[in-house]
């Protein structure tokens, strides 16, 4: 029997493919193995938004060739259809499996084993197609959460952005697929449901209409406990919806968790990158978001030093920063991929970069540790999703805070008392109240 061990990089959507490719092969007759050295298939699901994963990536691609020639090695993820030629040069005979071919993980694998494989059929697994990912075998990494993807691409076009490549333009997966999977997901155990997406507020937009609210109404209308996490949404997309979207956030079933990527506080660098917003629409979305609810996480993502990033350019970030205290913050130092339109700027010093993403990353810290003193000595209902090892649990509250629980007893999965002992940047330390 072939063993198949995974690697996963990237986003909660990548986190899904991945359950849903050993689902497919478990079903297939495969064995699912969590150990590399007896594995006999190794698959690396990639990701390639940051050039530093990327290269990351390349490198155990080399290591995974050179040390384990006997593997068969598949590469999936978005990275085949933007590096197939580099990646195919590193390594000849590892496999290629597009980002929309997860389903025909047992065939290119059947291909392969028969020598059929050449570069025209392999072609054939890199190209475009509409593919749902929904309503297959899969293998939750926590059988206590449903990571549900929405739709597949978008219909931006950020001069950065090399996912776009890969990805392709929006498509949708209809309502009635997405509320049925989920459904399945929370009859098996679930009681957290993730929606993810590259970018969720623009669901059904490719047919002239944004849905996600109405998407939202129906999946929260199911007759489970359960709690709704909503994933990345781009600024100008939430702005049309923002109104409804709130009401929906009204639901108790709705973590109170806005992930809202902003990139600058810069509006010339916005359009510079191709951003169809400015950090007043945002502001807005912000301000609205914590007048309805007052204690909610609120993400954002920001890239430093993107080509015409001056320091006066940078200081708007500072500002915007400063003034919103993220609890969540995803910093990333600017890669200029090939093929994207940024590719035509100079990049910026690299000393610069460094200077300025320990100057924003420093300015977060302080800001969202002040931003959690607010909790301390409160008791708060938790749920616990996640053993971490020992005693140790994690658990999140109704803002989708993390608070880290050390206890005897046995809460996995369970809603509990906590009363908070100490705060931290990222996550809190309580005590369970039996």
């Amino acid at each position: 029997m072939n063993s198949v061990y995974i690697e996963t990089y990237g986003c909660a959507a990548n986190k899904n493919n991945s359950e849903i490719l050993l689902g497919i092969l478990r079903s297939s007759g495969y064995q699912i193995t969590s150990s590399l050295d007896i594995a006999d298939i190794v698959i690396i699901n990639s990701c390639i938004v940051k050039g530093k994963t990327e290269n990351k990536i390349m490198r155990r691609i080399q290591d995974l060739a050179s040390g384990f020639k006997d593997k068969i090695l598949v590469l999936t993820g978005c990275m085949p259809e933007t590096n197939a030629k580099q990646i195919k040069n590193l390594c000849p005979d590892i496999i290629l499996l597009g980002t929309h071919h997860f389903k025909d993980i047992t065939k290119i694998l059947k291909d392969y084993k028969e020598n059929k494989l050449d570069w025209k059929r392999q072609d054939t697994y890199l190209e475009t197609q509409k593919e749902e990912k929904l309503l297959t075998p899969k293998i939750p990494d926590n059988n206590l959460i449903s990571i549900t993807q929405i739709s597949e691409g978008c219909l931006g076009n950020c001069t950065y952005c090399k996912t776009r490549k890969a990805k392709g333009s929006l498509y949708s997966y209809p309502i009635d697929k997405i509320v049925k999977s989920i459904e399945s997901d929370l009859k098996n155990g679930a009681k957290e449901v993730w929606i993810t997406s590259q970018d969720c507020a623009n669901y059904g937009q490719e047919g002239g209409k944004l849905l996600l609210p109405e998407l939202l109404n129906k999946i929260l209308n199911l007759k489970h406990r359960f709690k709704l996490r909503l994933g990345m949404m781009d600024p100008n997309n939430v702005a049309p919806i923002l109104n409804d979207l709130i009401e929906v956030y009204k639901n108790n079933k709705m973590f109170k968790f806005l992930h809202i990527p902003v990139q600058s506080g810069s509006n010339k660098v916005l359009k510079d990158m191709n951003r169809l917003y400015t950090i007043k629409d945002v502001q807005l979305i912000i301000d609205k978001f914590k007048s309805n609810f007052s204690d909610s996480v609120i993400s954002t993502d920001i890239i430093v030093g993107y080509p015409t990033e001056t320091d006066n350019d940078f200081q708007k970030s500072v500002e915007f920063v400063k003034r919103n205290k993220f609890d969540v913050f995803n910093l990333s130092k600017m890669s200029i991929h090939k093929g994207t339109l940024a590719e035509k700027f100079k990049a910026l010093p690299i000393d610069t970069i460094n200077k300025r993403t320990t100057q924003l990353m420093k300015l977060h810290r302080l800001g969202a540790k002040e931003n959690k003193q607010k909790h301390k000595n409160k008791t708060v209902k938790v749920f616990v999703d996640k053993k971490i090892q020992g005693n140790l649990y994690e658990a999140r509250d109704d803002n989708y805070n993390i608070i880290l629980i050390n206890t005897k007893e046995k809460i996995i999965g369970k809603n509990v008392f906590v009363k908070i002992n100490e705060v931290g940047v990222h996550h809190m330390i309580g005590e369970a109240v039996f």
